[in-house]
């Protein structure tokens, strides 16, 4: 199911165009992990494909964790939802070996579900001129919907790259790129992402 809401001939600039993943790490993109539509191994794949092409073009590329220091440092409300424990592997926050070489990328810690709050992904997106984010990761309806809103808030222009990000579950994502992100920014593949910078 992809959405292309977006004129086909719009070009990337890749001095004021990022990248940013969201939570490609060893201890949340498992490999056998659950997810719909898109298994993960076929969303490392795509986005290391996009990474790859903005590092050739000397773009911006950033690689967003979640990690903590004790648990302490995470959000613990209260909250209807069972939480899951999800045993920790050793180094579960360490990007995925596929993206881990990307020359230059930026790597943002958070501690919570969004990408901007706390950390200095902002700061370092206006230092560099940027004013389009391209967007992918796991999950589409948590980390990567997180990050958008923040993003649509502080003014930036998204394209989201539906191919490149995948959830627990298919009506999740579907939701999410349905209708939340036409709201927020323009629906892509990767291929056409690929295709479109300049």
């Amino acid at each position: 199911m992809t959405q292309s809401n977006i004129n086909s001939n719009q070009q990337l600039d890749p001095q004021t165009t990022a990248l940013v993943v969201i939570d490609l790490q060893k201890g949340v993109a498992i490999p056998g992990r659950q997810t719909a539509p898109y298994p993960v191994d076929q969303l490392v794949e795509q986005t290391t494909k996009m990474a790859e092409a903005f590092s050739e073009k000397g773009a911006f590329v950033v690689l967003v964790r979640v990690t903590s220091l004790d648990g302490k440092d995470m959000l613990h409300p209260a909250t209807d939802h069972e939480p899951h424990s999800m045993q920790l592997p050793e180094g579960w926050d360490e990007i995925v070996p596929e993206l881990a070489d990307i020359p230059n990328a930026h790597v943002v810690s958070k501690r919570q579900w969004g990408a901007f709050y706390g950390t200095d992904l902002d700061l370092q997106l206006r230092r560099r001129g940027i004013r389009t984010i391209v967007l992918c990761g796991l999950s589409t309806s948590i980390g990567v919907d997180t990050t958008a809103r923040e993003a649509f808030q502080h003014g930036y222009d998204q394209i989201f790259v539906e191919d490149a990000m995948t959830a627990t579950a298919q009506e999740e994502h579907d939701y999410v790129v349905k209708t939340v992100f036409p709201r927020l920014g323009k629906i892509r593949t990767a291929e056409q992402v690929i295709a479109a910078l300049g």
